[in-house]
């Protein structure tokens, strides 16, 4: 899952910016600190029983939005045609859960965690890949807290909160270290500190911007790729991964509504950060396409672009 898609997901969920800040601690752990997190890891009984709720809790999510797709149809052909407030109403909640449906799965955010986030754990041998001592317990750590906090709303409180402590146990005793954002770290810095202090104000321009773009979705989307593309082949993909997670939490400081995030205004942010992070290297059209919807409402907030050497 790219970086963008997974901001997508995380920005719409209860606990996304939770997560957010899981995935982001997990990209500045070292080999280091993996024993300190191992060790906090709960006893094997009690993490099968948990993830039996997680299991269930996944199941549910992905039939919720196929079983409230079809609410409003089932209503009028079980029942007759509903009356005018009772559709309206199944209407509004059918959007409300489309909107925050996922794109992604539990499995491929441990997936993730496991062999991108952590991919600098494993070891090819003539047999295979294993992992070094301890990353699996670690690993699986970290894999706790962000279940925890993706599946937020959907688990029960003991749940959650067990399989969170572990992980907040051991970042305690861990040193807070910065986020690498790549060369860019200033320009994209200064994006995410800009959304995080949004007005309403602001944020209402916002999504008029993004619904002016609308027409305009297979030019961005373009662009959106090719920004990508550049963001692989100058091995930003950590530093990208971790702009667009700081983006998630920056938004849910801005109190941009949820609605807003999946109609659009998480894209045009989001196609802003892609494009910053490799600001330098990215051809100007592109560059501009990406920035420009969001420089018009936010204004500056960039430093000049570094020249090429």
């Amino acid at each position: 899952m790219s970086a963008p898609v997974l901001g997508f997901d995380l920005t719409r969920l209860d606990g996304g910016a939770a997560a957010a800040d899981v995935l982001l601690r997990a990209l500045t752990v070292t080999a280091d600190d993996l024993p300190v997190i191992a060790a906090a890891q709960l006893d094997e009984w009690s993490r099968v029983g948990h993830w039996l709720d997680v299991d269930a809790a996944a199941r549910t999510r992905r039939r919720v939005t196929t079983k409230t797709g079809g609410s409003s149809t089932r209503a009028k052909t079980d029942s007759g045609p509903a009356a005018p407030n009772e559709t309206a109403e199944q209407l509004a909640d059918t959007l409300a859960t489309l909107e925050r449906a996922p794109i992604g799965t539990v499995d491929g955010l441990m997936h993730l965690v496991r062999h991108d986030v952590f991919d600098w754990t494993w070891r090819r041998h003539p047999g295979g890949l294993s992992q070094i001592k301890p990353a699996d317990r670690a690993v699986g750590v970290v894999c706790d807290a962000a279940a925890a906090a993706y599946l937020w709303e959907m688990l029960p409180d003991n749940t959650r909160r067990d399989l969170t402590a572990p992980w907040l146990t051991a970042l305690a005793t861990l040193p807070e270290r910065a986020v690498d954002l790549g060369p860019q770290a200033t320009a994209v810095n200064a994006l995410i500190e800009r959304v995080a202090a949004l007005s309403p104000q602001v944020v209402r321009r916002l999504g008029a911007a993004s619904g002016k773009a609308r027409p305009a979705l297979a030019d961005w989307a373009a662009a959106v790729h090719s920004a990508s593309w550049s963001v692989f082949v100058a091995g930003r993909v950590r530093a990208s991964a971790a702009a667009q997670l700081m983006l998630v939490q920056a938004v849910e400081k801005a109190g941009v509504p949820v609605a807003d995030r999946a109609g659009g205004v998480w894209n045009l942010l989001s196609g802003a950060v892609q494009a910053l992070v490799v600001r330098d290297v990215l051809d100007g059209p592109t560059l501009y396409r990406l920035l420009d919807p969001v420089v018009s409402v936010l204004g500056p907030v960039v430093v000049p672009r570094r020249p090429i050497d």
